[in-house]
């Protein structure tokens, strides 16, 4: 009979939230566009502070050093402040890291300081970047339901992304022009600017567990967080595909010494900063809107290593267009950890999201500093061409694994999630697009 459907083919198809329903949601625009500055003003911190450092030491280590500590201060303190965002109001939260964060910013914008004291500025300001991005992550499934949180968590992700390519092209043009402290004061005015919006668009709501009064609480959530987290082997599996990104981050912290083999200077590093989030955008929108939910399971592990394997093609020493291709590339494949953002945050218990999202965006961004620093340490004696073609070879390697292991259990995902876009569609760090992108400011996750 024409029309008649059998076998898979029966069910009915899957709903998909437009972009337009997203964005009539007043507080999910008051969050998107808080996103968007700061995410803009600290692409160009980024690349003020790597071409500053280099202009002053022309040391490569000393350069990724620096980049690496966007990355680092959650190994110390990530996790427990991420619970923050589970005590205390996320709105709170959110304001009052901005505003901190302001502060810090202009002091680097105003003083000339030492390498180090400029580290150590660094390191607090990213430190105060995890209750931030644990809290944004655990409000927006109570901004957007159900397959709104879907497309909204599309929209964030292609906004980072977006505005990791806006900031890194104009970041090397705007340094080049105005100069490295004045872009700096510029990265303080976007946080000013979030924290505003985010008062004036965002309700508040109290926090989602009573404050413990014991010193020891955030520890103990802590601890209670890495026991969620590890102990069921499908968020085990998401978690370490979200941490995956400590190899294929390795290009970023060597862009300014890598663009240097080819005698360019600021403009050519923001060129090749620019080329991984750009086609993470492409990736991203071709992966939420074309490829069913349930596919997109099926492809995470190939999507995994597509992000690594392009990097590779740089122990050859292809010249420069070739090498921006090959990172774009590699953006397209790490649209994979949209789905493995989505599947995390059906997984998680509302109550525990903070620390679940800390935990795992701390583990992003530790392991993408310890990635950067030991790529600049490597790059010293081996030049950044070979550190890159290394890391996309081991992060190949890894992914692998990886995807044997979650074939395993992603049947198990795919059936306990039918009826449930949010578990199967893709949305950080993360940043996220927290835990993907990232998971910092900057880069994903829930």
């Amino acid at each position: 009979m024409a029309g008649r459907q059998t076998g898979r083919h029966r069910r009915p198809p899957e709903e998909q939230a437009t972009y337009r329903e997203v964005f009539a949601v007043k507080e999910f625009r008051a969050l998107w566009l808080a996103q968007a500055l700061s995410y803009i003003g600290d692409q160009l911190a980024q690349v003020a502070l790597a071409v500053l450092v280099y202009d002053h030491t022309k040391s490569t280590l000393l350069t990724a050093l620096v980049y690496a500590l966007t990355y680092l201060p959650p190994i110390l303190g990530g996790p427990v402040l991420s619970g923050l965002a589970d005590l205390f109001p996320r709105r709170t939260v959110m304001v009052v890291c901005d505003v901190l964060r302001a502060g810090l910013v202009a002091v680097m914008a105003l003083v000339a300081m030492p390498v180090g004291a400029l580290s150590g500025l660094v390191f607090l300001i990213v430190l105060l970047g995890t209750p931030f991005s644990a809290a944004r992550a655990a409000v927006m499934p109570d901004v957007l339901e159900g397959d709104k949180y879907v497309a909204g968590s599309a929209i964030a992700n292609v906004t980072h992304q977006v505005t990791q390519v806006v900031g890194f092209l104009a970041g090397g043009a705007i340094v080049a022009v105005v100069g490295t402290y004045e872009t700096l004061a510029l990265d303080a005015l976007t946080f000013g600017a979030s924290a505003v919006i985010l008062i004036g668009g965002l309700r508040r709501r109290e926090a989602p567990r009573r404050r413990e009064r014991q010193a020891l609480g955030l520890l103990r959530g802590t601890r209670d967080g890495a026991r969620l987290v590890f102990g069921d082997p499908v968020l085990r599996s998401l978690v370490l595909f979200a941490w995956l990104c400590a190899f294929y981050v390795i290009p970023e912290g060597l862009a300014v010494p890598y663009a240097a083999t080819f005698g360019g200077g600021a403009v050519t590093a923001g060129l090749l900063l620019a080329a991984m989030p750009t086609g993470m955008v492409v990736g991203s929108v071709l992966f939420s809107r074309f490829v069913r939910p349930a596919n997109r399971l099926h492809a995470m592990g190939w999507m995994s290593m597509l992000a690594c394997l392009p990097l590779v093609g740089a122990g050859v020493h292809p010249p420069l267009w070739w090498v921006v291709g090959l990172w774009a590339l590699s953006g397209v494949g790490s649209a994979y950890q949209l789905v493995a953002n989505t599947a995390f945050v059906a997984a998680v218990p509302a109550s525990g999201r903070g620390q679940a999202f800390g935990l795992a965006q701390s583990g992003i961004l530790a392991g993408q500093g310890l990635g950067i620093l030991a790529g600049g340490a490597a790059a010293q004696v081996l030049g950044p061409e070979t550190v890159v073609a290394l890391a996309g070879l081991l992060g190949l390697s890894a992914a692998a694994m990886l995807t044997l292991g979650w074939n395993q259990v992603r049947g198990g995902v795919i059936a306990g999630t039918r009826g449930n876009p949010v578990a199967v569609a893709p949305p950080a760090d993360a940043g996220g697009d927290e835990l993907a992108a990232g998971a910092r400011r900057s880069a994903p996750a829930p």
